[in-house]
């Protein structure tokens, strides 16, 4: 369960990098760090709680 969350953890914040990256050579307004992760963590905790059922 702890490297689950900690894999989690690691995959949001590259998530996030790459999200920040491609939104600089695009020249689109940068999202905030958090922003990102946040919307990352819920949308896997809501595909994960989709398949428990």
């Amino acid at each position: 369960m702890t490297t689950d969350l900690i894999a989690l953890l690691v995959v949001a914040i590259l998530c996030a990098f790459c999200i920040r990256w491609v939104s600089v050579r695009l020249r689109f307004p940068v999202p905030a760090y958090m922003t990102v992760i946040f919307v990352f963590v819920l949308v896997v905790a809501a595909l994960y709680g989709r398949s428990l059922d």
